[in-house]
């Protein structure tokens, strides 16, 4: 298993403890955060989030618990190792950009550089190759007063990354910046991640750039109240840890659905599953709509799913325009959606009907959805894997590798790519199937 590059461990920040006015700024935080991740800290003002950041920085000192980066705790580095860290390790970005204004672009680029002995025209030859990079090379000897606020913070990028550090920490980076310059801060902020594999590490209050995130941590209070993945690139085992830590005391049949369903907490076993199903379902079958098409098109599959509306009226609902209602999809979209969610519910159901049958029902529906052509032989192996499933005596990962392995393992010999669609299909079907 990787190890995280950050740990987070029971962190509390308490500010004038003790004391009348004591406030606890941070309460009991846990967070890994693996390598080449893109983590957005979401929330409101005052929620600590800031805190958390400075305190992954090494800028910020636990109250109690520790804060380790690359496996070494800041609060047992020695001096010289918490100067590297802040040298060569992190790489800061903050909101108000802290240019120093005696000095002119060039100059504030090369400042992390000036104290490691290397010459002059290398430090200069690297940093107007950043300026370059990142489009304001034309500014070089120009000074921060002189810059726009989006110019700025690319310099501002430039200077944080000019000794190349694994992890890039952004407090607020576009907190002071019009929308344009914000879009290209975010974009310069994801090629780091995406192109020269960096952990990023950004704190926001904003919720209109939140799908940049791999993973989104919504803080209130000083506390981590929800971790949003939204695209998992974190190490198989972590994964696997963090859901079993969450479905401890939950049946092993919701415990194997939460492997797939990363949004399915326990909490919400103490409210109805099916605004979650209905999430679900419509993530799964589209992903090309507005955000505004969804959430209409999510109400009416709620009442679809509490059987308030039929298939018909599932379509007509989608079909509508806004203004009279409805979602404003076009006519065969309505339809093939509502076929299709008809369809994978149907499967659902004969799942609770009689598990022996519905293996043979379910195998030949993923067969023909995904044109999938076996031999009698692997396609007993293929019903046998699926009932299996059924029966929760696999998990969606077993179920995987049974299928994409070799026929003369013993597999289904799928393709990975078919078999992760058959895989999905499934796991959709079982939990459309679930009640609690």
């Amino acid at each position: 298993m990787t190890d995280p590059t950050i740990k987070v461990d029971k962190l509390r920040v308490i500010y004038n403890q003790g004391k009348s006015n004591e406030t606890r700024a941070l309460d009991g935080i846990n967070l890994e955060i693996f390598p080449n991740e893109y983590i957005i800290i979401h929330g409101p003002s005052g929620c600590g989030k800031s805190t958390l950041l400075y305190a992954i920085a090494g800028l910020q000192a636990p109250t109690y618990g520790d804060v380790s980066v690359e496996s070494k705790k800041i609060s047992k580095m020695s001096k010289k190792e918490k100067v590297k860290l802040h040298q060569t390790g992190t790489g800061m970005v903050f909101q108000a950009f802290y240019l120093i204004p005696s000095l002119d672009i060039i100059s504030n680029v090369c400042l992390p550089r000036a104290f490691t002995g290397e010459g002059k025209r290398k430090r200069k030859t690297d940093g107007v190759k950043l300026l370059r990079r990142f489009g304001i090379a034309e500014q070089s000897n120009k000074f921060p007063s002189q810059l726009s606020g989006g110019q700025k913070q690319r310099v501002a990028i430039a200077r944080a990354i000019m000794n190349n550090p694994h992890i890039v920490l952004a407090d607020e980076p576009i907190g002071n910046l019009d929308s344009e310059s914000a879009n290209n801060v975010m974009g310069i902020l994801k090629e780091l991640n995406e192109v020269d594999k960096k952990t990023i590490v950004l704190v926001t209050h904003n919720d209109e750039y939140l799908h940049y995130a791999n993973r989104v941590v919504h803080m209130k209070d000083g506390k981590i109240i929800d971790i949003e993945v939204r695209k998992e690139i974190r190490p198989s085992d972590a994964v696997k840890k963090e859901i079993y830590a969450e479905a401890e005391k939950i049946s092993s049949e919701l415990r194997i659905l939460m492997k797939t369903f990363k949004d399915l907490s326990p909490q919400q076993l103490d409210i109805m599953l099916t605004p979650f199903k209905a999430k679900q379902l419509l993530s799964h079958i589209l992903s090309e709509l507005t955000k505004e098409q969804l959430d209409a098109a999510e109400s009416f599959l709620k009442d679809f799913l509490f059987n308030n509306i039929d298939t018909k009226g599932l379509e007509n609902s989608l079909d509508l325009d806004f203004n009279e209602g409805g979602a404003s999809w076009n006519k065969q979209r309505a339809k093939s959606f509502s076929k299709r969610a008809e369809t994978i519910i149907k499967q659902a159901d004969t799942i609770k009907k009689d598990t022996r049958a519905a293996a043979i029902s379910v195998s030949d529906y993923l067969a023909d959805l995904f044109d999938i052509d076996l031999d009698a032989e692997v396609k007993l192996r293929f019903r046998s894997s699926i009932k299996l499933r059924m029966e929760n005596k696999l998990d969606r990962f077993q179920l995987q590798k049974r299928l994409d392995s070799p026929r003369v393992l013993g597999g289904s010999g799928l393709y990975k790519s078919t078999a992760d669609k058959v895989v999905r299909e499934l796991e959709m079907i079982m939990l459309l199937k679930y009640s609690a």
